[in-house]
């Protein structure tokens, strides 16, 4: 697209990386003098099936020529290259966790100092990072593995009963946190640290899929009392997370996408895997009177897909694989949110982000059916279907229409923000305690 080339700082240009099961997409930004972003380049890139797998990059020389595709669309849109990237990560073998610590002072009368912050913080990531590993070992039955922290955050603080939002140069004897930690095993790490090495970028960070999400609904107000419930569908995880009153409270993940429901269905019509993903995606659409199709190949394709939906049987058929996928899928919504302890009520508002959630049928049943009455909601939860303007601080200058599926990637920008930030020389408060969280 030849357009006039705005000139910009390259030390300003940011890239979101998200590598998902069924595409790749890379977006650029430009970070402005107020501090906020602007996108000014979009690419994407249809992933090979043994690429990924369950959320994972499954063949690295696959997912790099994948993201060189999406890196070059996105770079000539913007007329411009990152040198920086976050690039995010998924998968069940994610644990993302809230740890709520009691941490008794010996002198109270003495003001909170970044040292003794920095020691508590390093016992609370450390003791969590042991119990990820024996989560992860258990799981894999692997006693050897490895795993690092890729994402934490204070979710609240209080000193002796007062909640603050930072605690350094405060006096008190008692300070109780809640603290969010992610750890994710060492072998996905190093896939994505292979990739960005082959594709000549620096990984600024590794952000839990859904925790960045949280970050870009959340926006610059850390005192906000945002409350909500966070869930990325995928093409082969769904990856959901809880923020209460602006803190994140935790991450899950399971394995059903959106691949599951195509799956589901080349099986019931005893079709291949592209038909049935194109019978999925037009289940409720008229499609040939799509202002998309114009071209004799497209009304063909059109054709011969209206074919099937058109057919009683078949059109039955495909419904009832849906259905009964979505029937399993809300089973691991339940059975994720039911996994979070130290929440008395969960926030009745749901808001969905990725490929996957473009279903409507998926979004009806969320909205429509009975799920949540075992759960802590208070009463029938509101879903959302999450665009470019529902987040803060971040401003689409180009002709892309970016839409839920790109918001992992709007999430991946702002904890790139967070992260340098968190580097840059600053004697606030929050500089500081952002310094004491990177890892």
């Amino acid at each position: 697209m030849e357009k006039d080339k705005k000139k910009f700082n390259p030390d300003n240009i940011i890239l979101g990386l998200d590598i998902g099961t069924e595409f790749v997409k890379a977006v650029i930004a430009n970070k402005k003098k107020d501090g906020n972003l602007e996108i000014i380049g979009v690419g994407k890139s249809h992933q090979a099936m043994g690429n990924m797998y369950a959320g994972a990059i499954a063949d690295i020389p696959g997912v790099i020529n994948v993201c060189e595709k999406a890196l070059s669309k996105a770079e000539e849109m913007a007329g411009a290259m990152s040198k920086i990237a976050v690039v995010g990560i998924a998968g069940e073998l994610i644990k993302g966790n809230t740890s709520t610590v009691r941490y008794r002072r010996k002198n109270g009368n003495k003001p909170i100092s970044e040292t003794e912050m920095e020691l508590i913080i390093k016992r609370v990531q450390e003791s969590a990072g042991e119990r990820a590993r024996k989560d992860v070992a258990l799981e894999t039955d692997n006693p050897d593995v490895q795993v690092r922290l890729i994402n934490s955050a204070i979710v609240s603080l209080s000193i002796d009963g007062y909640k603050v939002s930072n605690p350094i140069g405060f006096k008190g004897s008692e300070l109780v946190i809640q603290f969010y930690t992610a750890f994710a095993p060492l072998v996905h790490i190093s896939a994505i640290e292979k990739v960005c090495t082959e594709l000549n970028l620096e990984l600024l960070a590794v952000a839990v899929e859904p925790f960045a999400v949280c970050r870009a609904c959340l926006g610059d107000d850390l005192d906000s009392n945002f409350s909500a419930i966070v869930m990325d569908i995928g093409g082969g995880t769904t990856d959901v997370a809880v923020v209460d009153d602006g803190g994140v409270e935790g991450t899950k993940m399971f394995g059903i996408g959106g691949r599951s429901y195509t799956h589901q269905i080349a099986e019931k019509l005893g079709v291949d895997f592209d038909l049935a993903e194109k019978l999925k995606l037009n289940l409720d659409r008229d499609l040939l009177s799509d202002p998309a199709i114009t071209t004799i190949a497209d009304a063909m394709s059109a054709n011969d897909i209206e074919m099937y939906l058109e057919n009683d049987s078949r059109h039955k058929k495909i419904e009832e694989a849906v259905d009964n996928n979505i029937e399993v899928w809300l089973s691991g919504v339940g059975i994720a949110l039911d996994d979070f302890p130290n929440i008395e009520m969960l926030p009745n508002k749901i808001l969905l982000c990725g490929g996957g959630a473009g279903l409507v049928r998926l979004q009806e049943a969320l909205a429509t059916e009975e799920w949540w009455k075992d759960l802590p909601f208070s009463r029938r939860p509101v879903v959302h279907l999450l665009d470019d303007i529902d987040i803060p601080g971040i401003e689409n200058v180009t002709d892309v229409d970016l839409d839920y599926s790109y918001i992992t990637a709007f999430g991946l920008l702002r904890v790139a923000l967070d992260t340098l930030s968190g580097t840059e020389e600053d004697t606030g408060l929050r500089a500081k305690i952002a310094k004491l969280l990177q890892n």
